[in-house]
């Protein structure tokens, strides 16, 4: 990962799940950035570079991204296999973050290429665990 990559996308629609994840992530004493897309065109849009997103500098590419599964306009294993066919973004870790616990659904997310499959809601040690294990801990406070 270059320099450039820098905070967290987490792809979520519901605003209470967006809160905790925040707080978890605030718990487990990671320091970096969150940027929040409510919808699934809107995480295509960001790590695609798509305005309103064009500025790097305002919005830099994420070190990981943190994706539900059902989301609005679009679906969140059709973001996922988007990432993977993209050759720019393909080496960012992709965290299922869901509250389905179904084993179908896990395994499409493994087939796909997702790098985690957690179910919701996460804690903030499962969160720095995921993140450290595949090197994209935010720097610590």
């Amino acid at each position: 990962m270059t320099s450039q990559h820098k905070g967290i996308l987490l792809v979520e629609d519901d605003q209470n799940d967006v809160f905790f994840m925040k707080y978890a992530l605030s718990k487990a004493n990671l320091e970096d950035p969150v940027h929040v897309s409510s919808d699934g065109q809107d995480a295509i849009d960001y790590l695609a570079g798509s305005a309103p997103y064009a500025d790097r500098a305002f919005h830099p590419l994420p070190r990981c991204v943190f994706l539900d599964l059902k989301l609005p306009s679009v679906h969140g294993f059709e973001v996922l296999k988007w990432i993977r066919n993209e050759p720019a973004l393909s080496h960012i870790p992709v965290f299922i973050l869901t509250s389905s616990s179904e084993s179908r659904d896990r395994q499409k997310a493994q087939e796909l290429g997702a790098n985690a499959y957690l179910l919701k809601p996460p804690s903030s040690k499962m969160l720095q665990d995921v993140m450290v294990q595949h090197g994209c801990a935010p720097s610590p406070r």
